[in-house]
């Protein structure tokens, strides 16, 4: 009888052992970059394509940097929620379904998507910067797809579908070289700032 009581209370203590834990600090870091996404958001440059110029890219390309994957794709995952539910977290201040279903709402899913890339790239291939680097540049080009297949599909010209050259042209080409500054400021203060984020 001793033994069979027992047995159940060694399970119940593997378990508690072997359940991931949620720190304090780490929820903290969570909502500070998801209140820094959205704040990269609101400084925004509207655009006639309604693909606004934004620091999107960069609050999500640092809070994947600096928290590293699982901490940065949280991270991003509640920005996309609280602006699903209605905050006005995206650009323009704006916020609910219903901007996930404009033009630029397919990047606003690619950033999710770029997260998960480049936190499986970490778990592969470690966290050296120049792995980060490379996995900010493939988690932009995902970013792009995304974008740019949604675009396509919502912003037909006239009744007519936009072919992808035209989307390219609009969506992406005017964006790839601020794009790829900001990569270079995420991966310079990632350097600098990496060693005080625990």
């Amino acid at each position: 009888m001793v033994k069979s009581e027992q047995k159940p209370e060694k399970e119940l203590i593997a378990i508690e052992m072997t359940a991931p834990k949620i720190r304090v600090r780490d929820i903290a870091y969570v909502a500070v970059f998801t209140a820094m996404i959205s704040v990269c958001a609101w400084i925004a440059i509207p655009t006639p394509t309604q693909i606004d110029f934004t620091l999107q890219v960069l609050g999500v390309f640092l809070a994947v940097g600096l928290l590293g994957g699982k901490r940065g794709t949280l991270a991003v995952t509640a920005y996309l929620l609280l602006g699903a539910v209605g905050a006005p977290v995206f650009a323009g201040f704006s916020g609910g379904l219903g901007a996930l279903l404009t033009p630029s709402g397919g990047y606003l899913v690619g950033f999710l998507f770029s997260a998960l890339l480049m936190w499986g790239m970490e778990k592969m291939l470690g966290g050296n910067l120049w792995v980060l680097g490379a996995s900010m540049v493939l988690g932009l080009l995902v970013c792009y797809a995304f974008g740019t297949a949604w675009f396509m599909v919502v912003y037909p010209s006239g009744g007519e579908a936009v072919g992808l050259w035209t989307a390219l042209g609009w969506c992406v080409f005017p964006y790839v070289p601020f794009d790829l500054i900001k990569i270079g400021l995420a991966l310079g203060l990632t350097s600098q700032l990496r060693r005080h984020v625990k």
